[in-house]
């Protein structure tokens, strides 16, 4: 039988499990996930000691809105993923400008290193500027 490999990280909601008391743990995909997603969403400069740490995408939200913009998100989202989560091998980035609701749909499939038994993860976001 191959070894899995288990993933378990704390939830960044800080809330706590009511039987333990202790912090709530997100465990195997959902661990994974959850670190993607926030290494997207961090800017670099925002975590302390490590400035290079994040994503670049945020700052292209004010460029303009067209197919080229997509492409560098494309790879700044493939640099970012490449550098900061070795769990992962990245399948398809796909990133579309949508014209009506001025901002660009994501969506990423990737396989977690170690647990090929399971189907590729997928996720889907809209990325827009905020006032």
């Amino acid at each position: 039988m191959p070894k899995v490999t288990q993933f378990k990280d704390l939830s960044i909601s800080f809330t706590r499990n009511k039987i333990t008391n202790d912090l709530l743990v997100k465990k195997e995909d959902a661990a994974v996930k959850q670190a993607v997603v926030n290494i997207l969403m961090t800017n670099k400069g925002e975590r302390l000691f490590n400035p290079q740490y994040g994503s670049d995408v945020p700052t292209y939200l004010f460029d303009q809105l067209d197919f080229g913009t997509a492409g560098n998100i494309e790879s700044a989202i493939r640099e970012c993923l490449v550098t900061y989560e070795p769990r992962i091998r990245i399948q398809e980035i796909g990133v579309l400008p949508d014209f009506d609701q001025n901002g660009f749909e994501v969506h990423l499939a990737f396989i977690v290193m170690g647990r090929e038994d399971l189907p590729p993860f997928e996720i889907e976001f809209f990325l827009s500027r905020t006032r």
